[in-house]
């Protein structure tokens, strides 16, 4: 539970300080900032595909494979890519914003230092990876806390010293990214270029491709439901200040998971109790949030509880599916968790074109319900023909 915890500590220091950000900035620079959050979620689904390949696959390939090299090289291959398509969108960032259905004078600065601090992002992530995997968790935290910090506190401070866009968001990424040049020259040390991507993606095949099926959900999903008006882009927004976070932490559920199965020390007995533990605080958390915040935005209820509603069952239920499904990446077959969990992408990709402002949650509760069903059946039938029934057993 202390790993689980530590873990999500530093992933609840990435996501919340975002959050913070934008509501701080709405009430000190324009308030219409809050809505950036939003506008460039479907990007955070582009640097954790490349983490999943370079980061999880290439760390669990160095273990799995006996190649050492390979979390170097992962680091070295998803810091290119990522800068490649990152700049792509920045220099194209007019087009991103009218595609969804935003004003481009409004929100062009603030966009392009969002993108371009997410590059920043995806170098931390990468480097806390390979410490994860060293079981240098303690070293993690205290990198994940000092960027944080660092990129919130000089993102505050300048947006009260000037209302200049291009200043604040300026040195508030200079600083930064010395911060994280400094840290990775700490973290990464210098090895021979050997990686193995057929492997590095085979490891962590089920969560990259849903990376990049949740990429193409949220980027026609939110424009879809941007199409119904200002009420429920607001109340979108609202939803995701309450819940991405909590989302977003429950991931570090996965990551236990794939550190113990590739090291052959897995307990599903434990590691489900621990992550239940871990839900029902991310749930109450998530209830809190919900009740400080309307009485700011008084968004509709109506809707509000429905989506909220969906969306706090779906995470409920994470913790067994997910569970599975990572025996199954690792143990059992990579083909199959990766089909599966691209069928489940398939039905949320459907319901992202309905045009209905629910797309998104109907999308939601139609994947859970059929990863929960055919990781269970897929487990199980494993087991019986195994008799390994004490590894892994009903949520």
């Amino acid at each position: 539970m202390n790993r689980l915890l530590r873990i999500g500590f530093d992933i609840l220091l990435t996501s919340i300080t975002p959050i913070l950000g934008w509501f701080l900035l709405g009430i000190l620079v324009d308030k219409n900032l809050i809505n950036i959050f939003t506008l460039i979620y479907p990007m955070q689904f582009v640097i954790t595909t490349i983490q999943s390949i370079f980061g999880t696959g290439a760390n669990i390939s160095a273990i799995k494979d006996n190649n050492p090299n390979s979390a170097f090289s992962g680091i070295i291959c998803g810091s290119i890519l990522g800068f490649i398509i990152l700049f792509g969108v920045i220099i194209n960032i007019d087009d991103y914003i009218s595609f969804m259905n935003m004003d481009i004078n409004t929100y062009r600065i603030f966009a392009i230092y969002a993108v371009a601090q997410m590059f920043l992002q995806l170098l931390l992530r990468l480097s806390l990876c390979k410490l994860y995997y060293e079981n240098k968790n303690k070293i993690a935290n205290k990198y994940s806390i000092y960027f944080n910090l660092l990129n919130f506190i000089s993102l505050i401070v300048m947006s009260i010293v000037t209302k200049n866009q291009i200043q604040i968001t300026s040195i508030s990424f200079l600083i930064t990214a010395i911060f994280v040049l400094i840290m990775m020259v700490k973290t990464v040390h210098r090895t021979k270029f050997k990686i193995n991507i057929i492997k590095c993606i085979k490891y962590d095949s089920a969560y990259l491709f849903g990376e990049i099926s949740m990429f193409i959900i949220y980027l026609f999903g939110l424009k879809n439901s941007f199409d119904f008006g200002e009420k429920y882009i607001l109340a979108i927004s609202f939803l995701t200040l309450i819940t991405d976070t909590q989302w977003d932490i429950a991931d570090s559920i996965k990551i236990v998971a794939q550190i113990d199965i590739a090291k052959k020390v897995f307990s599903y007995k434990d590691h489900i109790k621990n992550s239940r533990k871990l839900v029902y605080m991310l749930i109450t958390s998530s209830i809190i949030m919900g009740f400080i915040l309307y009485p700011i935005y008084k968004v509709d209820l109506s809707f509000l509880l429905i989506i909220t509603g969906m969306e706090l069952i779906c995470i409920y239920v994470y913790p067994i599916y997910l569970t599975k499904l990572t025996y199954i990446q690792l143990e059992i077959s990579a083909y199959k968790a990766t089909i599966h969990k691209q069928i489940a992408n398939i039905f949320r990709i459907a319901c992202s074109f309905i045009p209905s402002p629910f797309c998104l949650s109907i999308g939601l509760a139609s994947s859970v319900t059929y990863q929960l069903i055919s990781s269970t059946v897929i487990t199980d039938k494993y087991l019986e023909n195994n008799k390994l029934d004490s590894l892994v057993s009903k949520g």
